[in-house]
């Protein structure tokens, strides 16, 4: 082992000196590190470019590495960042706007969020549909800044959204592909980060300055300030509607108890009304014409607008696409049939409404994903039955199958074979499920899946039991 003398150590300080001169020339130019670039820059604001250059770059560059859908998905999800990181800057330098003005100022945002899931919903026979979906279904939490007062929560929420298709990527990956599974911890991270962020400077909701104009609906995220004049502050708002004064009331009333302490005297100013001018002596007044005023209208709820383009309904789909089954957009077919399978296929059905669908043979794994009023019957699944967004769907095993998810699905119904009593049932965000067991004489007997918990603290962690309501 060489032991370091004391020219050695003189060179290593010298040399981190010359690279330390360098960084500071470095950081000197305008927008770089140097304490210059903090000037006119919310500390909050500086916090989120340390979120941008940290797991938002990392995410970044993994998804370039991946290529193909997942880059296209990392640059609108940046995009969406960039939006959201302008939206800061305009809460750091402008007092907070009404709220028609703050749903304009988010608007960049949310066209942003949709146009992430519109590329999921367009690609949905991509090789990395995982991926998109578990991005697709978290980039709602860049509404954090209009989620007061619990923000950090909501994010917490989205990011749980995806986790269920990082464990499948993780599980297809795991031992497979190490840059899938870095992805997937760079993604995450960019929303663990985020709740941390929130958690240190907008707790309660987006912070806005206490100086400065109200934000407008037009209000620029402007750079910090150049040294100099700034810029005259905006003109007073227009003066309120006129309304009277105290005085003027003071006045009036008055005015008012003078009269009534007149007494008798207060009816001097009427006019005398004779027999013929009254309508229940003179019927034929009633017969003249004349505004006649009615009561108020019941209010009526506002008609939809029709649309005049709607939006075409997609075709119906039963094909093989390589080793995926797509059934999809199907309506009150009660007959489709998939029969030549094997092994490595999977099937994945998608939007079938009022439909029956049975699997014959073996098979990978089967997805039903924002189906209603569905019935499954399939024989065997060596991997797992996955039930998303769905409702009012059955699901009926003839063979063996090892796992059933049900996830965001409201109405479940799982009919299970002898042979398949040891299946495993896991359930998230679901109500409505009930588990069928077959008995001895061909019958099925129901048993729902529990929906209410009770979690208490033991002293050393959080211990959760199912609670049966009293009926």
């Amino acid at each position: 082992m060489r032991l370091w003398t004391a020219a050695d150590m003189e060179r290593l300080v010298e040399r981190l000196e010359k690279a330390v001169e360098r960084l500071e020339n470095v950081c000197q130019g305008p927008g770089m590190c140097g304490d210059s670039s903090a000037k006119g820059v919310a500390q909050y604001v500086q916090a989120f470019d340390a979120l941008l250059a940290g797991p938002v770059a990392e995410y970044t560059k993994i998804s370039r590495e991946v290529g193909g859908d997942v880059q296209k998905h990392a640059e609108m999800v940046h995009a969406g960042l960039m939006s959201e990181r302008a939206l800061l800057v305009v809460a750091s330098q402008h007092q907070q706007p009404a709220e028609n003005a703050f749903s304009e100022l988010l608007k960049p945002i949310s066209e942003q969020i949709q146009a992430v899931q519109n590329f999921r919903e367009k690609n949905r026979g991509s090789k990395l549909f995982n991926h998109l979906s578990a991005v697709s279904e978290s980039i709602p939490a860049l509404g954090w800044v209009a989620m007061a007062p619990k923000p950090g929560p909501y994010v917490k929420e989205m990011t749980d959204a995806a986790m269920f298709y990082t464990n499948r990527i993780l599980k297809e990956y795991k031992d497979v592909d190490k840059k899938q599974v870095d992805w997937v911890k760079a993604y995450l991270s960019i929303w663990t980060e985020l709740q941390a962020y929130i958690k240190e400077y907008h707790t309660t909701g987006l912070t806005w300055s206490k100086t400065g104009p109200v934000a407008t609906a037009g209000a620029k995220a402007a750079p910090a300030p150049p040294a100099g004049p700034a810029p005259p502050p905006p003109g007073p708002p227009p003066p309120p509607a006129p309304v009277s004064s105290s005085t003027d009331d003071s006045a009036s009333r008055s005015a008012l108890f003078a009269q009534i302490n007149r007494g008798e005297g207060i009816t001097s100013g009427l006019r005398h009304v004779s027999d013929d001018m009254k309508t229940h002596k003179n019927p034929a007044l009633k017969n003249q014409g004349g505004p006649v005023r009615s009561g108020p209208k019941p209010f009526t709820a506002p008609k939809p607008a029709c649309n005049a383009n709607p939006s075409p309904k997609a075709p119906p789909l039963l094909e093989l696409e390589g080793k995926k089954w797509r059934v999809e957009n199907q309506e009150n077919a009660t007959n489709l049939v998939i029969s030549d399978t094997e092994l490595k296929q999977v099937a994945y059905v998608f939007k079938c409404t009022n439909s029956t669908l049975q699997i014959k043979g073996k098979i990978n794994s089967i997805t039903l994903d924002n189906c209603k009023k569905l019935g499954l019957v399939f024989d065997d699944v060596v991997g797992i039955v996955e039930i998303i967004n769905s409702r009012d769907v059955k699901v009926q095993v003839m063979g063996k199958v090892p796992t059933i998810s049900i996830n965001k699905t409201d109405g479940c119904h799982v009919y299970l074979s002898k042979s398949s009593l040891d299946c495993e049932i896991v359930s998230a965000k679901s109500s409505e499920m009930n588990v069928l067991i077959p008995t001895d004489g061909g019958d099925f007997t129901e048993f729902p899946v529990p929906e209410q918990f009770k979690t208490v603290w033991n002293g050393q962690k959080l211990v959760t039991t199912v609670t049966e309501i009293a009926g």
